[in-house]
């Protein structure tokens, strides 16, 4: 009896570990299967809008969406992405980055695997049976699938590369070239956010907004910022908010009138925008319930295009800010407005969105991503452009 008994433990623990080898073959190819559907929506968007940007060949992933501690994986390593401190790492002969579902499956040298995995709740380890919360991440985040839509991995891919760039300080263009946020890329983020159902991640950074500007050019008091302070406030909070009695008394700064006309003239981007910054103080006005008494001025202005919430029909032809290479968040935004589809992505599984040579960025705090992107001026993800990509494609619905 005791010989049987022995006997059939010994069946019991073989069929298990047969059973978790098959299991985790079965997961491995289910991974490049899953890997190879993500490629053929990305081959396919690529055809259908603008091509493919050349990226520097960089494997890497982000964790943190959200208000959640950054994580960096990279060959074998999980870092925390601020402090550069190794967090775990694994002797690896195999790597297999998803980016379409928030994971890496790392194959160990030692025959073991590890699933390096993100969700609603938080970011997480599974290893030989266990699960366990990276800490500092476990928080909320809304993660839609994006079924109903035509291009549902790419959009998981750019909200990702959104929230992933929401620090405690606000939300960046790309948290390691840039220390500060930006109202223009917050405000554009905001709108995808409003859309997902995320705007915790960003609402304790806007309730303790107190200046107009951001400064973040040169220090320039650039005049579309007021527009975009005000829309910003409108999402969390209402019009006794200390920034809103701020901003209206500096509109008058950049009043101008042309033919019984009043709008507001400054500089954004080192250069004068009326249109563009006309249609932002007017959207920011209306998001308050503001009194609003301009009208945007029917003058060409390269910036015009890139806002295309509202107001398309003072649109006067001209020479469009389009740029497609360094900052392709401008031609994404103009195709938006002009309902056209000339704009490209990163021709890498991830990232998706860049942004190079800009005046302000400090590219040295990229170096631990890649001593490339550095050397190049690049930083990828970006989220004004993957905010302008993802917002132009909740227009594209599965049909």
């Amino acid at each position: 009896m005791r010989a049987l008994t022995r006997f059939l433990l010994l069946a019991a623990t073989l069929l298990a570990a047969t059973a978790t080898i098959a299991a985790e073959r079965e997961r491995a190819v289910s991974s490049q299967e899953r890997l190879a559907r993500y490629r053929t929506e990305l081959d396919q968007f690529r055809r259908d809008f603008g091509g493919a940007h050349d990226l520097p060949d960089q494997k890497f992933f982000l964790f943190g969406m959200g208000l959640r501690t950054k994580l960096l994986y990279k060959s074998g390593a999980l870092l925390n992405a601020q402090s550069r401190q190794i967090i775990y790492q694994w002797d690896v002969s195999d790597e297999i980055i998803l980016p379409s579902e928030y994971s890496v499956v790392l194959r160990t040298k030692g025959g073991g695997e590890v699933r390096l995995v993100e969700d609603e709740n938080g970011v997480w380890i599974e290893e030989g049976g266990k699960r366990v919360a990276i800490p500092g991440t476990p928080a909320p985040a809304r993660l839609p699938n994006f079924a109903e839509f035509k291009y549902p991995a790419v959009m998981r891919v750019l909200h990702q590369e959104l929230l992933v760039n929401v620090t405690t300080n606000g939300p960046s263009p790309n948290f390691f070239v840039y220390s500060k946020p930006w109202y223009r890329d917050g405000a554009m983020m905001a709108l995808a956010f409003k859309q997902t159902g995320n705007l915790d991640c960003i609402r304790d950074w806007i309730l303790g907004l107190r200046e107009p500007y951001d400064r973040n050019n040169g220090g320039e008091t650039e005049a579309d910022n007021l527009g975009q302070a005000l829309y910003l406030v409108s999402l969390v909070s209402n019009t006794n908010h200390p920034l809103v009695a701020k901003v209206l008394a500096e509109i008058p700064k950049f009043e101008q009138k042309l033919d019984g006309v009043k709008f507001i003239k400054g500089r954004s981007d080192f250069a004068e925008h009326p249109a563009y910054q006309t249609k932002w103080l007017k959207f920011g006005l209306r998001a308050l319930g503001l009194p609003d008494g301009y009208t945007v001025p029917r003058i060409a202005d390269g910036y015009s295009a890139l806002f295309w919430m509202d107001f398309k029909d003072t649109y006067v032809p001209g020479k469009d800010s389009d740029d497609r290479g360094n900052y392709p968040y401008l031609g994404w935004a103009c195709d938006h407005f002009h309902g056209a589809k000339k704009s490209p992505i990163g021709n890498r599984d991830y990232p998706l969105t860049w942004e190079a040579k800009a005046s302000q960025a400090h590219y040295d705090g990229i170096k631990i991503v890649s001593e490339e992107y550095a050397k190049a001026k690049l930083a990828a993800p970006h989220t004004w452009h993957a905010a302008e990509v993802f917002l132009y494609l909740l227009e594209q619905r599965a049909k």
